[in-house]
């Protein structure tokens, strides 16, 4: 059911990327810049963090869900503002199934 939902989301990204700013939440990032795209993913961040949290305490995960989905979104704006998409990430993803975490921590330079 939600297989093509990132590969969907990065098209409508790159579409909207060149829109008018004044009719697109996306394009007005974009013309903002690489700084204001990034303030938006650490602000998602800090609120993904706070919700999980929370839902420790309250075991309500919906506020969960609901940031993470924005900071989802947020890092897929990042990501098409650097001339990239969701594929490069699950490439990496994929390429780590057959290293263990310790493993592919110590390969890195």
């Amino acid at each position: 059911m939600h297989t093509n939902v990132l590969a969907e989301l990065a098209a409508t990204l790159e579409q909207r990327k060149s829109a008018n700013a004044d009719s697109s939440y996306v394009a007005s990032l974009h013309s903002k810049g690489l700084n204001k795209i990034l303030e938006k993913v650490g602000e998602e961040s800090t609120e993904t963090i706070i919700a999980a949290k929370d839902a420790v305490l309250s075991g309500d995960k919906s506020d969960l869900i609901y940031e993470t989905a924005d900071l989802w979104f947020h890092t897929l704006v990042m990501l098409s503002h650097l001339d990239l998409g969701p594929d490069a990430i699950l490439d990496e993803l994929a390429r780590r199934f057959d290293l263990s975490g310790l493993e592919e921590k110590a390969n890195r330079n």
